[in-house]
């Protein structure tokens, strides 16, 4: 195997050294998540202090994950400089500098300044998620990486069902007298200090947010965490970083997760805003639904992979079910609630209608693709590793593009239908799982 820590250690020592790294970088995770799918809640917020409409709304997660596809190069070059450790500690302080941002943000209402911390966010999370992932699927073999990554997943999506909750509680309290009706009855005046009183509500947690961000980095700064070396037993010498392109599984793997996280920042981050256009009182907390069955995937992958499953066949599997939940979401009922009856109904959790239960059941299809194609693209790198990462995370902007596709699209109540835009995303990640994970060059 060409990628390998240069740390070495016998098989029997070295399992207690992974414990601590997997502690810290799961703390890293649960903060991944908190940040991300805080956006599901912000898009109809925003929507509202704003007066946006949902394809500008959108651009929540555009600003937000666009910054992956400027900042992942640069990342690689940071990495290089400062090492693994503290290139997370760099990362923590951008992303508690966009958060503070959000301060002046809520106060001048500024749909432009909002984006700019949220830009920042992703910037942050960017360095962090290039030293975090590799630093998963190398402390341990690699056939296992799949099931580590699903751990970190289930903190992740952990984080992801908390946060809306959190959300809707702190910020989206007494949201009846914002609705539309109700704000057009109001004076100019009077709509805009509601809106003003609104918006305001947002200051103080992210106040917290950067307090706990900058914590974190100085946590990682004095944590016993490794650094991360690479030896290269087999693979020629490093020339430049654009020789990364001779790698089929990895560029191919760029192209796969940028599909990927396409339709999951649309699962996770459109369903309170489709929720909202439909008539769902709780909307602000839908995306918790994803969350959760996401949970319930990753929670599969740790136990199956790699004893029951393999990586490239759950890979197969989440391709072709997410086009079955995709078919759900456009075809099945905006006013029936008997899926989600029968599933959760019963355990006290608020029934949604069939068409957002299977949006959020796209969280269940998607949970395992993200574990599954970071060993396969990143296998045979070598040296190419930290390069290779950051071309994978680039493939992260596809959470900025392919959301503003749907928007566009379902711009004049056509939220239901503008989903089939996940179809062809599936079926990439299909081709994927059977021949592009496989391919080492490109004849």
């Amino acid at each position: 195997m060409n990628n390998e820590l240069t740390q070495s250690a016998a098989p029997a020592a070295r399992a207690p050294s992974t414990l601590i790294p997997m502690i810290i970088i799961g703390t890293l995770f649960f903060v991944f998540g908190f940040v991300t799918w805080l956006n599901g809640s912000l898009i109809p917020f925003l929507k509202i202090v704003c007066e946006l409409t949902e394809f500008q709304a959108l651009f929540v997660t555009f600003a937000f994950y666009i910054a992956y596809t400027f900042m992942a190069v640069p990342s690689a070059l940071v990495l290089k400089r400062t090492g693994y450790k503290n290139g997370m500690v760099v990362g923590l302080g951008v992303m508690a500098v966009g958060a503070l941002i959000f301060i002046p943000a809520a106060q001048l209402q500024n749909y432009m300044v909002f984006l700019v911390a949220l830009f920042l966010l992703g910037a942050g999370l960017t360095l962090l998620q290039t030293a975090a992932n590799p630093y998963i699927v190398c402390i341990g073999p690699r056939e296992s990486a799949a099931t580590r990554i699903s751990v970190m997943g289930l903190i992740n999506k952990g984080a992801g069902i908390v946060v809306p909750v959190v959300f809707t509680t702190l910020i989206l309290t007494g949201m009846d007298q914002f609705e539309p009706e109700v704000l057009a009855a109001l004076t100019a005046e009077e709509r805009a200090a509601r809106l003003a009183e609104l918006s305001s509500r947002l200051v103080t947690p992210y106040i917290y947010m950067a307090v706990v961000l900058l914590g974190l980095g100085a946590f990682v700064k004095f944590s016993p965490l490794q650094e991360l070396e690479f030896e290269d037993n087999d693979s020629p010498a490093v020339e430049k970083e654009s020789d990364i392109l001779k790698y089929p599984q990895v560029v191919l793997g760029a192209i796969a997760l940028f599909t990927y996280v396409g339709v999951e920042v649309i699962a996770g981050d459109t369903i309170g805003l489709y929720g909202q256009t439909i008539g769902v009182k709780h909307f602000g907390s839908l995306t918790s639904y994803t969350m959760a069955f996401m949970v319930i995937g990753y929670v599969l992958g740790v136990v199956c992979i790699p004893k029951y499953l393999s990586q490239e066949k759950a890979l197969l599997g989440s391709a072709v079910f997410g086009m079955l939940f995709v078919a759900g979401v456009m075809l099945s009922s905006q006013e029936s609630t008997l899926i989600s009856s029968i599933l959760f109904g019963w355990a006290g959790i608020p029934v949604v209608p069939d068409t957002i239960t299977f949006l959020a059941l796209l969280g269940l299809a998607n949970a395992l693709v993200w574990p599954a194609i970071w060993p396969l693209a990143l296998q045979d790198l070598g040296k190419f590793t930290a390069v290779g990462s950051a071309l994978l995370i680039m493939g992260i902007a596809g959470g900025a593009i392919i959301p503003l596709a749907y928007g566009h699209f379902a711009e004049g109540g056509n939220g239901q239908s503008a989903y089939w835009v996940m179809i062809p995303c599936y079926v990439f990640i299909l081709f994927y799982a059977l021949k592009g994970h496989k391919m080492r060059s490109w004849k």
